[in-house]
């Protein structure tokens, strides 16, 4: 009872301290005032369930600090950055889609399809990919 405590109010801590609007849906629910399936939580991550997924699964993956994209990254965020990719793998085993293979999306801006500006990772699998991307 005490951790996801902490975890909420890190994060709220977090949010005050990135500046970031109240606006963020991402933002809302890290702090848990918006719901979301939650699949994983700590200090420094948060992985919830797409509403709308494109695939059997499809889990979104991120910091719990407010970075609007890729283009707003800074050299301290990099350890976080790595941290959510570590995220990724261990979500994809327990989902059961690390042999087969999933894709990992990092969307930056409007053309390159950001439509949530938090930065987040889309990991997408159980089923095989299409391809050409784009």
């Amino acid at each position: 009872m005490i951790k996801p405590l902490a975890i909420h109010l890190n994060s709220h801590l977090s949010r005050i301290r990135s500046k970031m609007t109240d606006s963020c849906i991402f933002c809302k629910i890290v702090s848990n005032e918006a719901k979301a399936t939650i699949v994983y939580r700590d200090e420094r991550v948060t992985a919830f369930r797409d509403a709308h997924p494109m695939g059997p699964t499809h889990i979104l993956i991120v910091p719990n600090k407010h970075i609007e994209s890729v283009n707003m990254l800074e050299a301290e965020d990099e350890p976080l950055i790595g941290y959510l990719f570590t995220i990724a793998r261990k979500l994809a085993e327990e989902e059961g889609i690390a042999k087969g293979g999933y894709r990992l999306i990092a969307n930056t801006g409007p053309n390159g399809g950001q439509t949530i500006f938090h930065f987040h990772l889309h990991l997408i699998g159980g089923q095989r990919m299409r391809y050409p991307m784009g």
